[in-house]
């Protein structure tokens, strides 16, 4: 979609998504983090929908403002979970947000999300390896034998319940924007319509990656 970058009203919906992902991030906190330090937050899927509008540079900017304030706020972990959370984010929604932006179709952003996904899991592997044995105090063998363990499927997990999220909630969130004029209407010919069973594609993905969150945390 184009939008005239850095207008007032483009800055106001980036402040916006900026404040909902951190809200996610706080209402996050009830939920059980995986071998007590990996936590789920669905503000990628917020930063990638705000990508998916406007492209991949908004996706790094509310990426690097959320991790800022949360680094200012909450975070206990200092400029290596602010390093860690815009790495992870961006990893996520980049390419996702690139490869939407030239299929602006359900298929294409089925795909951008898988690649999403994919990139994901795969940056994170090399990061955590790097950057975890700072912040946590311990060797970087520990960190190696918990990479195929515990970071890869978490990462695969993580991205692939914010991929259903994102599916499901893009179309209303986006037309709601349209309808209060925060963005502009689609200069596409192709005008997307509610489908039935798009939406029980992207209920079903959310669901299977949910579970598997459960069984990661045991619960199941």
């Amino acid at each position: 979609m184009k939008n005239s970058r850095f207008s007032t009203r483009y800055l106001a919906v980036v402040a916006m998504f900026t404040a909902v992902s951190f809200i996610s991030v706080l209402l996050a906190k009830v939920i059980p983090n995986v071998q007590g330090f990996l936590s789920y937050e669905p503000k990628d899927a917020v930063i990638v929908i705000a990508g998916f509008i406007f492209g991949p540079l908004t996706c790094v900017i509310v990426s690097v403002l959320c991790s800022f304030i949360e680094m200012l706020s909450i975070s206990s972990t200092g400029i290596y979970g602010f390093l860690m959370n815009v790495v992870s984010t961006c990893a996520f929604t980049v390419p996702a947000a690139w490869i939407y932006a030239r299929h602006r179709t359900q298929k294409g952003a089925v795909i951008g999300l898988g690649v999403g996904v994919a990139v994901l899991a795969g940056c994170m592997v090399l990061w955590n390896y790097i950057i975890t044995p700072f912040y946590m105090g311990v060797p970087r063998s520990v960190v190696a034998g918990m990479l195929a363990t515990v970071f890869l499927p978490f990462n695969l997990i993580k991205g692939g319940i914010n991929a259903g999220i994102t599916l499901l909630l893009y179309k209303p969130i986006v037309t709601a924007l349209r309808k209060a004029r925060l963005v502009e209407p689609s200069s596409s010919n192709h005008k997307g319509k509610f489908s039935p069973g798009f939406a029980i594609f992207a209920a079903a993905v959310l669901v299977t990656f949910v579970l598997l969150f459960l069984v990661l945390l045991g619960v199941l």
